[in-house]
């Protein structure tokens, strides 16, 4: 944090000398009106979540009660010659004592619930959008990439995972390409647990028609503080839409294939592939999913940047793929009726079921059944009550999750 608290200081001087600069080239002792003006312009960042979840978990005598709460509170500026300015900070905290493991607060007897205390600088950064066609972005900042299946900000955490970073984004018709460099991870279990990090992300896309969009990604991940997990991972992704009256169906699939990197004390190559299929007709949508990600029986396909929690089950078993590798085949519905139940609205009912096979040999690795329902209760607040049961096997317990959230964002 200590390179980037610097850079973004001295970014931040430079970016004032530069505003003063362009108001008039006169003395830098005072800001330039624009720059008043576009602060004053800007949108107030207000949020809280509070949320119970509850763990029962195989082999654990106590199970797991964790009321938290998360707030953040920042400020995005107006546009000022093409520049934007965010800082956001962030606080977690348990609520009532803690009978779980946050995986920080050492109570080992409980299941874990992985929502530790922190406070912290969520985001600081500073993007320039010079036109519609290129955009950059330097600073502490959320990425999140298609899916969120490699990269994304694992928001279902209290502690959203944010990266310091450069990122450089091109469009140009139906072209695409992003670059980022991410020098460290800010992951969701607090600063405690951050990794340093040498990583460079590539994606290129570009979308033939709607029912077309080919993509093909780069991501060579080097973590000093974890390197078994520093890897290179390439592959393809193709996406799209058809209109078939009175269905609309969406599909997706991916292939990538990965090895270790630099500094991983490992060998390996391993594959990933993914297909999904889904048709909406009216108020209801039906979700086929089928993925596979390796394991040669010593390690498993790695991820460590994705959001992980909502794939392969809400229960996040499965959050390190095991060494004999994974298929996951799933069915999800959900409903979204047209109705108002008193203030509430946008009503969304989910469920999906999960069944679990090892890549490498195929053993049962346990299933799953997953029910949500989610509400808006006025504008700014929501509400949700969420259910997991995964009926486990042997090195992978059985566990019952249940979480009731409320959120509210200004």
């Amino acid at each position: 944090m200590a390179r980037w608290t610097s850079t973004l200081g001295a970014l931040a001087i430079g970016l004032g000398v530069t505003m003063t600069i362009g108001a008039g080239g006169a003395a830098l002792a005072e800001p330039a009106s624009g720059q008043v003006d576009a602060v004053k312009a800007g949108n107030l960042i207000l949020e809280a979540r509070a949320r119970y979840e509850g763990v029962d978990q195989d082999h654990f005598a106590e199970t797991a009660d964790a009321v938290t709460l998360r707030t953040r509170l920042g400020w995005e500026t107006g546009k000022w010659n093409n520049l934007k300015a965010l800082v956001e900070f962030e606080d977690v905290r348990a609520l009532g004592g803690e009978r779980f493991n946050s995986t920080l607060n050492g109570r080992t007897a409980y299941p874990v619930v992985a929502d530790p205390n922190v406070s912290e600088l969520n985001r600081a950064q500073i993007a320039w959008t010079p036109n519609r066609n290129f955009a950059a972005t330097i600073g502490r900042q959320i990425i999140a990439i298609d899916d969120q299946r490699f990269i994304g900000a694992a928001a279902w955490r209290q502690d959203e995972q944010t990266f310091d970073a450069a990122r450089a984004d091109v469009t140009h018709g139906p072209f695409s390409a992003s670059y980022i460099y991410i020098d460290r991870v800010n992951r969701v279990f607090a600063e405690a647990q951050d990794w340093d990090s040498d990583s460079h992300v590539v994606n290129v896309a570009y979308a033939v028609a709607k029912p077309l969009s080919i993509e093909g990604f780069l991501y060579a991940l080097d973590f000093k503080q974890s390197p078994a997990n520093s890897s290179v991972t390439y592959g393809v992704r193709a996406t799209g839409a058809l209109n078939a009256q009175p269905l609309t169906l969406a599909y997706a699939a991916a292939y990538a294939s990965q090895r270790d990197y630099r500094n991983n004390p490992g060998h390996y190559s391993l594959d990933y592939w993914s297909a999904e299929l889904s048709g909406t007709w009216d108020v209801f949508t039906l979700k086929g999913n089928y993925e596979v990600l390796g394991g040669d029986g010593v390690r498993g396909f790695a991820t460590p940047l994705a959001s992980l929690h909502p794939f392969q089950g809400w229960s996040d078993v499965f959050l390190t793929t095991p060494a004999n590798g994974i298929k996951d085949a799933n069915l999800a519905l959900a409903i979204k009726p047209k109705l108002k139940l008193g203030p509430l609205s946008n009503i969304v009912l989910t469920g999906a079921y999960h069944d679990f096979k090892a890549q490498r040999g195929g053993a049962a690795l346990g299933s799953e059944v997953d029910v949500q329902i989610s509400t808006a209760i006025t504008k700014q607040l929501s509400a949700l009550i969420k259910f997991a049961d995964y009926d486990g096997v042997s090195g992978f317990p059985s566990r019952q999750k249940v979480w009731l959230g409320l959120e509210f964002k200004l």
